[in-house]
């Protein structure tokens, strides 16, 4: 399936793009799907829940966070209620890790070797991530390409996403993701 894995919309409170923009772009482009990875918090995307959308195309939740490692992309929670912090900035990995994994939830370094918002080389000491994005659609192509090494080193399944935070930018990783097998995340 083509699916966007890691988009904002106007809920993320740092751009306008409305969330019925997005998923037309992710249509005119063939995608199947989008996820909405609003930040800091899953609540800040329910009212995504409500928008109508056409038969066939899929709406998945997620979440990315600021840790004190860098941007970790959560997806398979329902709700708010594993993060006891209500806090969005620099949020403790490892208590992150626990409490998500706990929840049923798993863990993606999002674009990590980006820079100071990203893990760096701690993508290579952290246990406990589930899987790595390697294609980032905001990336220059030689970060990618660090991050899909990190995950075959790791043995770790790859995930990519647009980052999108402009109607422009929805799917502009996944032309990249045609060139390399990403691994099943079961």
């Amino acid at each position: 399936m083509r699916i966007d894995l890691h988009c904002h919309s106007k809920y993320s409170h740092d751009n306008y793009l409305e969330p019925e923009e997005l998923i037309e772009q992710a249509i005119k482009m063939n995608l199947e799907g989008v996820c909405f990875t609003e930040h800091a918090y899953l609540l800040d995307s329910w009212a995504i829940e409500r928008i109508k959308v056409p038969e066939g195309f899929y709406i998945f939740r997620g979440v990315e966070l600021s840790t004190n490692h860098g941007h970790l992309l959560v997806y398979g929670l329902k709700e708010d209620s594993w993060d006891p912090w209500y806090s969005h900035n620099y949020l403790d990995l490892f208590r992150i890790l626990e409490k998500v994994h706990s929840h049923g939830g798993i863990c993606v370094p999002a674009h990590p070797f980006r820079g100071w918002d990203s893990f760096g080389e701690n993508v290579f000491k952290v246990d406990g991530i589930d899987a790595i994005e390697t294609h980032n659609g905001l990336d220059i192509r030689e970060r990618n390409q660090k991050a899909i090494h990190t995950a075959n080193i790791r043995n770790l399944p790859s995930i990519g996403g647009s980052d999108c935070h402009m109607k422009d930018q929805v799917g502009r990783a996944l032309p990249n993701l045609k060139i390399i097998f990403i691994r099943s995340m079961s």
